[in-house]
């Protein structure tokens, strides 16, 4: 079974697309993903082909390719009059999707803690030090924080869990920018990313877990305060 955001659209390209040179469904798919979970394209954006085409230096065709993947996951809703938008996530499906997110990276931090080599808890460690290093700069900052993430599922050894989590992180893209911009939110976090690390090193599965669901919890917590209104 691949796991939601991995390569299956690789199959859909005529022979020798790629030698030729032609951008894949699969190259128009990460584009349009990353713009998305970068903020360039707010919940509610609209997506015309054409123009995403243009943007991306590609043919309609895979990009209407993308955005039929997009769809199938549930970050692309088509709306009469409108076409293709960016999906929302109302306040119940916001707490929704944290309230799983708890559960599933506290797991992936308990199993990290009984499956981690020395070398991926070093790694995990030079992480949280980059982090140090990035608290005024929250994109970077950001982009290092699913780093250490994937590190860790990676570490906890469960296939099944690591698909469930790359599926939330698709959800997770909708909601746009970074929570680590909020005032004194990304100080925070490399301080509960300290604590988990701490955890995992000293083999301690249920002191991770917790740790690894506090700092979820903080993150759900930023993210209302970052929310308009």
């Amino acid at each position: 079974m691949t796991p939601a955001g991995e390569h299956e659209l690789g199959g859909t390209e005529p022979a020798g697309a790629k030698a030729a040179g032609r951008p894949s469904s699969l190259d128009a798919y990460v584009s349009l993903l990353s713009a998305i979970e970068g903020g360039e394209f707010a919940p509610g954006a609209r997506l015309r082909e054409v123009e995403l085409a243009r943007r991306f230096g590609i043919s309609r065709t895979p990009v209407r390719e993308a955005l039929k993947r997009l769809e199938h996951q549930g970050l692309v809703v088509h709306e009469p009059h409108h076409g293709a938008i960016v999906a929302t996530l109302d306040d119940t499906q916001l707490a929704e999707l944290y309230e799983m997110r708890e559960v599933l990276e506290g797991t992936a931090a308990r199993l990290a803690a009984l499956h981690a080599t020395e070398a991926e808890i070093s790694l995990l460690a030079a992480l949280v030090e980059r982090d140090a290093a990035l608290v005024d700069r929250p994109e970077e900052l950001a982009a290092n924080n699913r780093i250490f993430h994937r590190q860790i599922r990676n570490a906890a050894r469960n296939r099944y869990l690591n698909g469930m989590l790359e599926s939330m992180r698709l959800s997770l893209a909708l909601l746009g920018g970074t929570t680590l911009a909020v005032q004194g939110r990304g100080a925070d976090s490399v301080a509960e990313h300290r604590a988990v690390v701490e955890r995992i090193a000293a083999r301690d599965s249920a002191g991770a877990e917790r740790e690894a669901r506090a700092h979820i919890r903080a993150a759900y917590r930023a993210r209302i305060l970052r929310a308009p209104g």
